[in-house]
């Protein structure tokens, strides 16, 4: 009897050669979609909204931050104010003027690779970008007049007191022992300045540790920032977990 010759069902040679095609396909598009991931990103974080590491306690507490510690990371929003000006209350990142770069120091490697590496990392927050950029809180607007201080230590616009119940540090002042006009002056006062049209007057919420406009009134522009010189409007906290956040800009001149 003829033997009935056998048809093998078994096909894994040719589902390897299928899965090595695959893999081999995806191996070449890594690269692509890396890079695709990387212009997205770059068009996100220049147009839309940006990751910036607080590297300072400035605005404490608020946001937190300090030199060799895991600071906050928020998201810095820069859509909204091509249609407005900020506004008092709002926290903010801004360009540093010329004045207020005197003694910033690169933080960049001299390393080409690991330079590199830096760069990648300012794009999501992971490294501070290699640019002057500070965060503050907006005070006063162009065309109003801001000092310090009131008989209970408090900022005054145009002679009204703001509510700022985000301070918890400041310099200290007390009635009939530090003020502004004892001896021994305190180190809360200031102005009076009249912001010029399209400036900002802006202040740390850690009012004993920022040197924010109250250090540079002695500039051309009395320490105040040009509006065209803000980046955007901080809105979240999205690092470390535990900080997850909006962040708030109360109404802090009164009617």
């Amino acid at each position: 009897m003829p033997e009935m010759q056998q048809h093998s069902t078994d096909d894994t040679p040719g589902r390897d050669r299928k899965q090595d095609k695959k893999e081999k396909s995806f191996l070449r598009e890594l690269p692509v979609l890396i890079l695709v991931a990387l212009v997205l990103s770059f068009l996100l974080q220049t147009f839309v909204a940006r990751v910036y590491l607080i590297p300072s306690e400035s605005m404490e507490p608020t946001l937190h931050g300090c030199p060799g510690c895991t600071g906050d990371r928020i998201v810095v929003e820069k859509i909204g104010y091509r249609f407005g000006d900020p506004r008092p209350g709002d926290v903010v990142v801004f360009r540093g003027p010329d004045s207020w770069s005197t003694g910033y120091v690169s933080t960049r490697s001299d390393n080409v690779v690991i330079r590199g590496m830096q760069e990648v990392g300012s794009l999501v927050g992971l490294v501070p970008p290699d640019e002057n950029d500070l965060v503050k809180r907006v005070i006063a607007v162009g065309g109003q007049t801001v000092e310090c201080c009131d008989d209970q230590g408090r900022v005054l616009v145009d002679g009204r007191p703001l509510d700022e119940p985000y301070i918890e540090m400041d310099f200290p002042f007390t009635p009939g022992v530090v003020t502004c006009e004892t001896e021994v002056r305190s180190g809360r006062c200031f102005g009076p300045v009249t912001v010029p049209d399209g400036h900002l007057w802006v202040m740390g919420d850690n009012r004993s540790n920022s040197a924010d406009s109250r250090y540079h009134v002695a500039d051309e522009n009395q320490g105040t920032i040009p509006v065209d010189n803000v980046i955007g409007k901080a809105r979240f906290i999205v690092l470390p977990p535990s900080r997850w956040g909006t962040i708030d800009s109360p109404e802090i001149q009164q009617p």
